[in-house]
């Protein structure tokens, strides 16, 4: 894809050098198909694609950022649609942000992007008309600019699909992106901040070990650490949720061995840490401490619900692998965007999941006439003797079964381990789709038998697809909306919905006498609607909103966290 050295005067993907992609419909059944395989080879091969070994032979600079103090942003889970990821990242480049009263904000010297930055998977093309392209507009290099911002990156599940190729080709190879300036040559990276901060950035991969290179890199990194210096630590996955709610510790237990064999024995402490992965806002303060516990994931890609996270934490938790685990601390869950009440009726829209994903509709039209034409078939033969029987039911008997493996399969879908009870829920799912597929095969055979045979083939050719099919999508929705009040399929309800608005991201600044403040940003509504400005002025966004400006708020009080041993604290 070429790149843009002009200004464009209309939004067609040869004026901008890019394709304005739409959010992806993930329970479309080309994505599904396509995502779940690239997720299962990667998680076959990826020890085998590991590239962070690879990287120990790649530059190992530390990096140094501000001087007395500096601003600077947090963005996660970015590379979806085009509005959303748009519409974040033109406020991200915007010079100064007003979210409110007389607050302002300038632009982050310093931009660090926490994973996920291509969906539904890393390629070249996806990173280019996902994220470069949009961050380009938004940001485009154009006039001279002294003392540009520089961009970070740290892979997540997504970049990781193709053994994190594309990745390093787009962040580590010194490309701007945009009138952001790169720097990293890794796919991990240390920055000294001012004021005896760090900010450091880890690559767990899919919460596997941390490899020996990148523990080496860490290690000269906090060699040049002072006793009493603090770090903000950023992670691919917010483990702390799942590991402080009794359930997978694996991913948490790399990052306690860090912080315990790396960051501990230089003298400094992790007062901060930061994630994206999970599609939203959510903040855990230590209930006695300095600590806060912060993911940041509303940078375009779907929302996700913030009604099931835990109250507490419980942090290590007692099935950790790493020794001593006698420390224990709470984390209080502080404040979510959106709020739980609000996720909670949001998680309702599952039901518009035909008008949402209309391709899921064919899905089930498809599996439903598959079905009700098997059964219909059974209904309408006679067989003569046991084998008979046998061979005219075996198609429909070999469906069902089909159907209630795929549905106790769709049950488990994002567990660590097995479930019974997600088995159970499975079967019951499934029993409701072959329930409605025999109740039409029935309405069918009656209907021949009393109706023209033209009649019941339209009704059968038409009928099944675009009513049943209807119907049992329906069925889908209802059985996401009562599953995830049991702990499934909690990702899919808001999936299936691929909700654009309530995005968001961090804007934190440290400032001269070392108090550390995060900003929690939150775009309440994405712009859908855009013009191209062909004669902005150098340095602009390249497209603005036809409806007006995009708005940004506080999703709460800035949040204080100083170097010391002094507990963070909201102004008010």
């Amino acid at each position: 894809m070429r790149v843009k050295d002009s200004r464009p005067h209309d939004l067609s993907e040869e004026q901008l050098g890019f394709r304005r992609r739409g959010a992806v419909r993930w329970l479309l059944p080309t994505v599904l198909a396509s995502a779940g395989l690239k997720a299962v080879l990667a998680g076959i091969f990826g020890a085998y694609a590991d590239k962070r070994e690879l990287q120990s032979g790649l530059p190992a600079k530390i990096y140094t950022h501000g001087d007395d103090e500096l601003w600077f942003d947090f963005v996660a889970d970015l590379g979806d649609g085009f509005d959303a990821t748009y519409s974040v990242a033109s406020v991200l480049a915007a010079p100064e942000l007003a979210p409110g009263g007389d607050l302002r904000l300038p632009r982050g010297q310093v931009l660090v992007m926490g994973g996920d930055q291509a969906y539904p998977s890393a390629s070249a093309t996806a990173y280019e008309d996902r994220t470069k392209g949009p961050y380009r507009a938004a940001f485009p290099r154009e006039g001279d600019v002294e003392d540009r911002p520089t961009l970070f990156a740290l892979p997540g599940n997504h970049d990781w699909y193709d053994g994190l190729t594309a990745f390093l080709r787009v962040f580590a190879q010194s490309r701007p992106v945009g009138g952001w300036d790169t720097e990293q040559s890794r796919s991990y990276f240390a920055i000294q901040l001012p004021q005896r901060w760090w900010l450091l950035a880890i690559d767990t991969q899919f919460d596997e070990y941390i490899d020996a290179p990148q523990l080496a890199y860490f290690q000269r990194a906090t060699a040049q650490m002072r006793e009493g210096d603090a770090v903000i630590l950023c992670t691919p996955k917010p483990a702390w949720i799942k590991a402080g709610s009794g359930g997978d510790a694996r991913g948490y237990d790399a990052i306690r061995f860090f912080e315990r064999q790396i960051v501990r024995p230089a003298g400094a402490t992790v007062q901060v840490m930061l994630s994206g992965d999970s599609h939203h806002y959510a903040r855990y303060a230590e209930h006695e401490g300095t600590g806060q516990r912060i993911t940041s994931g509303g940078g375009g890609a779907y929302l996700t619900a913030t009604h099931l996270l835990p109250k507490t934490l419980e942090l290590p938790p007692k099935t950790s692998r790493v020794t001593e685990t006698d420390e224990h601390t709470t984390f209080d869950r502080a404040r979510t965007y959106p709020s739980a009440d609000r996720s909670s009726r949001l998680a309702n829209g599952i039901f518009r999941l035909p008008w949402r994903n209309p391709g899921f509709w064919g899905l089930t039209a498809f599996l439903q006439t598959v079905i009700a034409l098997l059964v219909q078939f059974g209904l309408a033969s006679e067989p003569h003797g046991v084998f008979g029987t046998l061979a005219v039911w075996a198609p429909a008997a070999f469906a069902a079964l089909g159907t209630v493996v795929g549905g106790v399969l769709f049950a488990r879908l994002g567990l660590e381990r097995s479930s019974f009870a997600a088995g159970v829920a499975g079967v019951i799912h499934s029993a409701a789709h072959l329930a409605l597929a025999g109740f039409w095969a029935v309405v069918l055979y009656r209907l021949e038998a009393n109706a023209a045979e033209w009649v019941t083939v339209v009704v059968a050719l038409i009928g099944t697809p675009v009513v049943v099919g209807f119907v049992d999508s329906l069925v889908v929705g209802l059985y996401l909306l009562v599953a995830c009040r049991f702990g499934f399929n909690t990702n899919e309800v808001f999936a299936g919905q691929s909700i654009e608005d309530y995005k968001g991201f961090l804007r934190l600044h440290i400032d001269p006498e070392g108090a550390l403040t995060i900003y929690p940003i939150k775009v309440p509504k994405v712009c859908r609607k855009w013009k191209a400005d062909p004669d902005g002025a150098p340095g602009t966004p390249w497209l603005v909103p036809a409806d007006g400006p995009i708005v940004t708020e506080l999703i709460e009080q800035p949040i204080e966290v100083t170097r010391a041993s002094v507990a963070a604290t909201a102004r008010v």
